[in-house]
Formats: structure tokens, C-alpha cells, sequence
């Protein structure tokens, strides 16, 4: 086996010593293997094998997941860059990440349940889903900082004009009666935060990151190698563990990237009839492919109601779709929720 990349790595245990570890990635005959070996002193004592497959896709997620957890537990590179990504934040990234970091350590939790409270029931009067308003992280952040004015709203992160005009009224009456102990603007936060304990939060922040991207790419693998096999819509679900609608959300994204999900698209539509089908085709040369609602509408009438509900159209939508942007690149979109 050729060795193709080799790090050491060292941790801080008590008062003055050392832990030692040694990241390495080998490759023979198109076959990669990913591995961790602990030391003390001179002597291994401990050699884990992280990955061992064909895909260099798949090695490099499982090296980027395992790494961050092990710098989250404390290990630090003796070289830098070992996460082979765009690490390098700058110095605005770096306050707003502290800024949330404090915010996770010092938050008032009274404040925080009050604003998500005041979340529900918004979003439940808008007919809006909660994220829309206001992201966790954002209250959080509200909550720890307790802003008095919306000029010092501004000063948070994710907050902007229009989210000021449109619920910072609601927010400084939350925040109002709360007692706060530091004052705008936020430069203090810097110094009031241990630095070690912002880097290990920081790396397991990474670790969630990288996890989400490593599930993501073997969902892919199994949806491909089902579509592969003839397997339809609720097998892929089965087989998957994950919704319908991620499993199509997914299959859109492999379209994206050049797979093909032919297969799946004509089995699924296999019932449905040709006058449909065009119905449908033609709704999306009328008005695009962006929104599935008004194509719904315009396929089927205006007081379309199933009695089994929505949720089937909506999927034929969204597979005759993938063939309409196959034949129409140029209309390639965001994929927007119904």
C-alpha cells in the first residue's frame, strides 16, 4: 500500500503531558484506506481503520467527520489545513461564530422559550414555516444578548432591516424585562470566551457538518443503486429510511449532477395516462418550472381537490419535471417547496 498523505496530531492530557496520534490515508490498486494510530511516547498503543473502499468521495467525508470529532476532543494538527476544504475564516466569520458560540454557553433560557413561544405562534397567524422568521440560532442569539433598541438588533448577525421592521418590535418587547449584564456593541465577547473551549466548539460544529454531508452522499449510493435495480418510489423509501419527498428531492439533485433516474420516472408514471402526462408538460411550457403549485392548478383545474390529497400529483409534477428540464436546461431552477 502507498502512503498519500500523513499527519501527526498532539493533545494536552493533565498538567504536562501528551497524547500523540498519527492520520494517514493509503491507496492500492484503486482501493483507499483511511486510518488512525494513537501512540505513547515511541509505542503505538491503538490503530483504527476509518475507511476502507473504492470512492475517494465517500473516504474523504468519512476523513473530514472522524477528524473533526477527534479535534473536538482535543487534538490538534502539528500541520494545518488537514481538513482539505476552504478552512480559512475570515476575521468577521470569526466574531460571528463567537458571537454564537457565547450565545449557545450564555443564553437566557426564559427569554429563549418566551421567543420561540412567540415563533409558534406567528408562524401558526402567517401560515409560515418557523425557520422562515427566525432561525434557533438567531434567538439565541437574541436571548443572550438581550438587545434594548433596534439599532442594537442590527448588531446581531442574520438580522437586517426588513426582519427588524417586520418583528423587532415583538423581540425588544421580549427582551425588555430581562436583565443583562454586558452592553452594545459586542466586542467584549471576544475576551469573555476561553479560546481552547471556542476551538473544540468550533470543530464539533464541523463534525455535525461534515456527518450531514456524509449521510447525504451514501443516501445517494443507495437511491442510485435502487433506481439501478427497478426498485420504485416506496421501496426507495424502505430501503432509504427517509421520506418520499426527500427521496425525490434527492434523485433531482442526482439529475443535477448527470446521473440519470429514467427508470424510476417511468415506472412511477407508468400508470398515469399520455393526456396527463402533456397536460402537465404543457403547464410547465406555459408558466415554468419554479413553482409546482400554479402548475398543479393549470394541469388540473383550478378546484382540483383528491379526495387521497395532494401529495401523488404533487410527486408526478415533480418527476415529469426532471424530464422537462432535461429537454429545457435553460429552465433549470431551484428546487422550491409546494
Amino acid at each position: 500500500m502507498q502512503i498519500v498523505f500523513m499527519n501527526r496530531l498532539c493533545r494536552r492530557s493533565g498538567v504536562d503531558g501528551e497524547n500523540f496520534a498519527q492520520l494517514w490515508i493509503g491507496e492500492e490498486e484503486g482501493q483507499w484506506r483511511l486510518g488512525w494510530r494513537d501512540f505513547s511516547g515511541e509505542e503505538e498503543t491503538g490503530d483504527s481503520l476509518w475507511y476502507e473502499g473504492g470512492s475517494w468521495n465517500e473516504m474523504l467525508c468519512v476523513y473530514r467527520h472522524e477528524l473533526a470529532v477527534k479535534m473536538g476532543d482535543g487534538y490538534r494538527p502539528l500541520i494545518d489545513g488537514v481538513f482539505h476544504d476552504d478552512d480559512n475564516l475570515s476575521s468577521r466569520s470569526q466574531e460571528q461564530l463567537k458571537l454564537q458560540y457565547y450565545s449557545e454557553q450564555y443564553g437566557n433560557e426564559a427569554i429563549f422559550e418566551e421567543l420561540c413561544s412567540w415563533r409558534r405562534g406567528k408562524a401558526s397567524s402567517e401560515r409560515k414555516a418557523p425557520y422562515i422568521l427566525a432561525s434557533n440560532r438567531l434567538l439565541r442569539m437574541i436571548s443572550a444578548f438581550l438587545p434594548r433598541t433596534e439599532e442594537e438588533l442590527l448588531q446581531l448577525p442574520g438580522v437586517g432591516e426588513g426582519k427588524v421592521s417586520q418583528y423587532g418590535a415583538d423581540w425588544l418587547s421580549i427582551t425588555a424585562a430581562a436583565e443583562r449584564e454586558h452592553d452594545f456593541p459586542l466586542s467584549w465577547v471576544n475576551h469573555a470566551i476561553d479560546e481552547e473551549s471556542f476551538v473544540s466548539w468550533h470543530y464539533k460544529q464541523k463534525e455535525l457538518k461534515y456527518k450531514k454531508q456524509l449521510e447525504r452522499l451514501r443516501l445517494r449510493r443507495v437511491l442510485l443503486q435502487g433506481i439501478e435495480e427497478g426498485q420504485g418510489m416506496e421501496q426507495l423509501r424502505v430501503l432509504s429510511g427517509v421520506s418520499r419527498r426527500e427521496v425525490l428531492e434527492v434523485v433531482e439533485e442526482l439529475e443535477k449532477d448527470g446521473y440519470s433516474a429514467e427508470k424510476l420516472i417511468a415506472l412511477e408514471l407508468s400508470e398515469v395516462s399520455p393526456e396527463e402526462q402533456n397536460n402537465i408538460w404543457t403547464a410547465y411550457e406555459l408558466i415554468g418550472d419554479n413553482f409546482l403549485k400554479p402548475v398543479l392548478y393549470k394541469a388540473y383545474g383550478d378546484n382540483f381537490v383528491p379526495a387521497d390529497g395532494l401529495d401523488l400529483y404533487y410527486e408526478r409534477l415533480r418527476l415529469i419535471r426532471i424530464r422537462f428540464r432535461r429537454e429545457h436546461p435553460a429552465a433549470l431552477g431551484i428546487v422550491t417547496p409546494q
